[in-house]
């Protein structure tokens, strides 16, 4: 009897279609030993770029002529796939208008920007459609969580891939995973408004994930929380990176989490500078 779905070989035995090993219908997949998945994270990393976000030189001028603005003067920054990087500065030093340009949400005027290995401006958009862009390839987690108050948990995490296009069960298979790694999947069917501050950052933060984007910025994503819950969320947004090879920027003012960050950028003037060993130790004193 011929197992449905399976192919036939010379020899009458049934096979998978699907499978290249030579093992027959019934066999069982042998348990990967822990070398061989250090193996296979090693060769991914191996493949990866080995910088996930580069800016170089990046400028934004608003307005013409005596009016003009200049809100970014020459930004550098990079940051490696899995590192979760802080960017600080003053009110009115840029870090919003360098947000919404790495978020590809306004136009720079000048510079480079590369995500994930690709070149997605020089001096003009190299990526046709910016909608996409943002949508896979970049994930955002903001001061407040933004759920949609009418979907449960588990669609407020799935609504992007459904968007991105792939089949409701699959997207609901990964809004799983992610609410299981973050440690709320037993509020999987709950609605928004029926979670707690920490629970619907943890969503929001899942919700970032869900497209498997190479980065996530993260604006002021602590700022609402008390310490406890603050730190919480900033080892999340760790495991997360480290788990995922995710790049993470944290625009942030928030002096509790300054001890977390093992890189920071400060902006100041429209200028970024990255700070040094002794002056993240003097922040975290400060904190």
């Amino acid at each position: 009897m011929r197992c449905a779905g399976w192919s036939r070989s010379s020899s009458s035995a049934c096979w998978p279609a699907r499978w290249r090993s030579g093992r027959p219908c019934g066999s069982i997949r042998p348990r990967r030993s822990g070398a061989e998945v250090k193996a296979r994270v090693d060769a991914e990393k191996a493949t990866e770029p080995r910088v996930a976000i580069l800016l170089e030189g990046v400028r934004k001028r608003y307005g013409r002529g005596d009016t003009a603005v200049d809100a970014l003067k020459g930004v550098d920054m990079r940051v490696a796939p899995g590192e979760v990087v802080g960017l600080i500065g003053p009110s009115g030093s840029g870090k919003s208008t360098l947000l919404k340009c790495l978020g590809a949400v306004i136009e720079p005027t000048a510079g480079r920007m590369t995500l994930g290995g690709e070149l997605i401006y020089d001096d003009g958009w190299k990526i046709p459609d910016l909608r996409a862009l943002r949508r896979d390839r970049i994930g955002f987690v903001f001061q407040a969580p933004y759920l949609i108050p009418f979907l449960d948990v588990t669609d407020n995490v799935a609504l992007l891939p459904m968007l991105a296009g792939r089949p409701n069960s699959e997207a609901r298979d990964r809004a799983r995973e992610l609410l299981d790694a973050l440690g709320v999947s037993h509020r999987a069917k709950a609605q928004p408004s029926e979670l707690s501050g920490g629970e619907q950052q943890r969503v929001a933060i899942a919700r970032a994930l869900a497209n498997r984007p190479p980065v996530i910025l993260a604006d002021e994503p602590t700022a609402p929380l008390d310490s406890e819950r603050a730190l919480g969320v900033m080892k999340i947004l760790e495991q997360m990176a480290g788990q995922y090879r995710t790049a993470i920027i944290v625009v942030t003012h928030d002096e509790k989490i300054m001890p977390t960050f093992r890189r920071i950028y400060q902006i100041r003037d429209g200028r970024t500078a990255e700070l040094s060993e002794a002056e993240r130790a003097g922040l975290a004193r400060g904190a």
